[in-house]
C-alpha cells in the first residue's frame, strides 16, 4: 500500500464537507486512494453497468438504504447522479463525510458539480506519484515554506534543511520513469513502455472517443504528439495548427481536451502593470514527464542524457513536483504562471497563494550567471518580494549576490539558491 501525501488533506476535507470530489488523470491512483480514505465504504464504479444500474434504477431507494459512506468512482460518466445527491445532502446539511466521488474529465465533472453541488462539496486534484511517495518517505520540509507568509525567516528554515548529495543520473531516471503508480513501482523498463503504449491507446480510443465521438482522432493524436515536442516552452497555437494541418480553433479545442483530461498543464503569463514589455503567450507542459518521454520515443536513460531538450523536460518535471508537494499541504488560493519579457528575460514558475508570491527559476545546468537571474531580481525589486529561488541539479555559484546561500531539496537532491532583498 502506497501512502499518499494527500491523506491528511483528504481526511480534513471529508470531515468538513458532505461530499469530497477527487479529480485526476486515469491511473494516477484515485480509486486506491479513496478506498484507503473511506475504509470499508461501499465502492461502486459508475462506468460498470451493473454498479451504475444499482444506483440509478431507483436512486431514492438506493440512497435511503445507503445514506452515507458511499464511493462513486468515475462519476462524470453518469451525470444524473448529481441532482439526486443534491437532494440527499440538502435533507440534512449538518452531516459531513457522506460521499466520495472521483472523475478523470474535469470539464464534465466540474460543470456538474458547479450546477448541482455548489457549496456542498470539496474538490481536490490528485497527480501522479511525487518522488517521496515513490520512495515512501515523508513529504520534504521544503514545502513547509508555503504554509505561512514568506519572509526573511523563510531563509532560516531553508538553511536548516538536511543536506544530501546531488546528482543528475537519478534525476534523469526519475524523469524517464514518470509517476504513474503501476509502471513506476514495477521498475521494469520493458513493462513501462508496454504500459504507456496501452495507456495512451486506451485514452485515445476509449476515453476521448466516448466523450467526443465526432472528434478527428488522427489530428487529435497529432496535436498530442506535437505538444510532447514543445513541452515547457512558449505555446503558439498557430504554429501547432500549421504543423498538424488543422485550424487554430481546432487546435485550441484539442488543447482544452488534453488539459481537461489532466495530461497537460497550461501556465498563463504573469502580467503586471509594472512591466510593459511582457510576452502574454502561455507556456505548457505534460504533467507526467514519463509519458512525455514515451511520446517522443525516448526509451532509455542514455537517450535522455543526450536529448537536446532535456532542460525543458527537467523544468516541467520540477514544476509538477513542486505543485504536487504544495497542493498536498495547507496553502490556499494557488495560482501558477510564468514570466517572460519581449527582451528574453524569463522566470520559469511564479507561484501565488496564501503564502505570497514566489518566483522560481529552474536550471539543468552546471552554472547560472548573474545575467540569467536579472529578470527575477527586477521582478523581486518591483514587487518587494522577500525571496526567489533557483532550483538546479548541481551546486552553483552566482556572482555578485549580496545575500545568497545554497541548500538541497531532499526530494530531488537538488541544490537551490535563494536571493533575499
Amino acid at each position: 500500500m502506497i501512502l499518499r501525501n494527500w491523506s491528511e488533506k483528504g481526511e480534513r476535507l471529508l470531515k468538513n464537507f458532505p461530499i469530497l470530489v477527487v479529480l485526476g488523470a486515469r491511473q494516477v491512483g484515485k480509486s486506491t486512494f479513496v478506498q484507503q480514505l473511506g475504509t470499508n465504504w461501499l465502492y461502486l464504479d459508475m462506468e460498470n453497468p451493473v454498479d451504475a444500474q444499482r444506483v440509478l434504477d431507483n436512486p431514492e431507494l438506493f440512497f435511503a438504504d445507503h445514506p452515507k459512506y458511499v464511493i462513486l468512482d468515475e462519476a462524470q460518466s453518469r451525470p444524473e447522479v448529481f441532482q439526486v445527491l443534491r437532494g440527499i445532502v440538502d435533507k440534512d446539511r449538518s452531516k459531513r463525510g457522506r460521499f466520495i466521488l472521483t472523475g478523470s474529465a474535469s470539464f464534465e465533472l466540474i460543470s456538474q458539480v458547479s450546477e448541482s453541488l455548489a457549496g456542498r462539496v470539496a474538490i481536490m486534484e490528485m497527480h501522479p506519484l511525487a518522488q517521496n511517495e515513490l520512495k515512501q518517505t515523508a513529504r520534504s520540509h521544503f514545502f513547509d515554506i508555503f504554509e505561512k507568509p514568506l519572509s526573511a525567516a523563510t531563509l532560516e528554515h531553508l538553511l536548516s534543511l538536511e543536506q544530501k548529495a546531488a546528482g543528475t543520473a537519478l534525476t534523469r531516471q526519475a524523469i524517464l520513469e514518470g509517476g504513474y503508480p503501476e509502471p513506476a513501482l514495477r521498475g521494469d523498463s520493458e513493462y513501462r513502455l508496454d504500459w504507456y503504449e496501452n495507456y495512451f491507446r486506451t485514452y485515445i480510443q476509449r476515453d476521448i472517443l466516448s466523450l467526443y465521438p465526432r472528434l478527428d482522432l488522427l489530428k487529435y493524436r497529432r496535436v498530442i504528439q506535437m505538444l510532447s515536442h514543445v513541452s515547457h516552452t512558449i505555446i503558439n497555437r498557430s504554429e501547432i495548427a500549421r504543423s498538424v494541418e488543422a485550424s487554430e480553433k481546432s487546435v485550441r479545442d484539442y488543447m482544452e481536451i488534453v488539459e481537461g483530461t489532466y495530461f497537460w498543464r497550461s501556465l498563463p503569463a504573469f502580467v503586471t502593470p509594472k512591466v510593459r514589455t511582457i510576452s502574454k503567450l502561455p507556456k505548457g507542459h505534460f504533467r507526467d514527464a514519463g509519458l512525455c518521454c514515451f511520446l517522443q520515443n525516448i526509451q532509455t536513460a542514455d537517450q535522455l542524457e543526450t536529448y537536446p531538450r532535456l532542460g525543458n523536460l527537467f523544468e516541467g518535471f520540477v514544476v509538477e513536483e513542486i505543485i504536487r508537494g504544495v497542493e498536498a499541504g495547507r496553502a490556499r488560493q494557488l495560482q501558477y504562471s510564468h514570466f517572460r519579457t519581449k527582451a528574453g528575460g524569463e522566470i520559469d514558475l511564479i507561484m501565488e497563494g496564501s503564502f505570497g508570491c514566489l518566483p522560481i527559476e529552474i536550471k539543468y545546468a552546471s552554472n547560472t550567471t548573474q545575467n540569467e537571474l536579472r529578470a527575477m531580481q527586477n521582478l523581486m525589486e518591483l514587487h518587494q518580494l522577500p525571496l526567489g529561488l533557483v532550483l538546479t541539479t548541481v551546486h552553483v555559484r552566482v556572482a555578485s549576490q549580496k545575500t545568497s546561500f545554497r541548500f538541497q531539496w531532499d526530494a530531488f537532491n537538488f541544490c537551490a539558491i535563494s536571493t533575499h532583498i
